[in-house]
């Protein structure tokens, strides 16, 4: 199974329109998946004991990860890289369990030009240090916001094409 992070904990986010999309096109092509919004994260991840103890809170989320065999990371560009939340999400994530040897995909999106390019080569290093393979192709997906049409579906030939063609390889990845 393959677990699709939406990236930010903003509400009602495109990052959360583009998990969808990208769950959506793996169903048609017979894979299953299952979104974890960090929206959803308990707040207890903040206080300072997280880093003493596991919460309840977060103990099925930590079982979604565990069991998950490959991931797809979608990340909007905050400040040049990406959302503290998910690096406090990682950083809850149980190690070695959760992403060792395991396989992921990366999604950059940003307002603006570049598609969070920079984030995405931040997360990829870190990715590195936890041993979670990274698929070599990445995408980075600019002016996020002029990409969904009315059914926040992403409607661009060229857009269409790479996240179909990043799909297909992920699958064989």
């Amino acid at each position: 199974m393959t677990l699709i992070v939406s990236g930010t904990n903003r509400p009602h986010s495109n990052t959360l329109k583009i998990a969808k999309y990208y769950q959506k096109i793996l169903t048609q092509k017979g894979e299953q998946s299952e979104i974890l919004d960090l929206s959803t994260l308990p707040e207890s991840l903040v206080h300072p004991d997280a880093y003493l103890k596991t919460y309840a809170d977060f103990k099925e989320i930590q079982e979604k990860v565990t069991q998950a065999a490959k991931f797809i990371f979608i990340v909007p560009e905050y400040n040049g890289s990406f959302p503290g939340i998910m690096k406090l999400f990682l950083d809850a994530c149980a190690y070695p369990d959760s992403f060792y040897e395991k396989k992921v995909a990366l999604v950059g999106i940003a307002t603006g030009k570049y598609g969070n390019i920079r984030g995405i080569e931040h997360l990829t290093g870190i990715c590195n240090y936890m041993n979670l393979h990274v698929m070599p192709l990445k995408l980075h997906i600019p002016y996020i916001h002029l990409e969904l049409d009315e059914n926040q579906d992403l409607f661009k030939p060229d857009t269409l094409k790479f996240t179909h063609q990043q799909i297909d390889k992920f699958i064989h990845f």
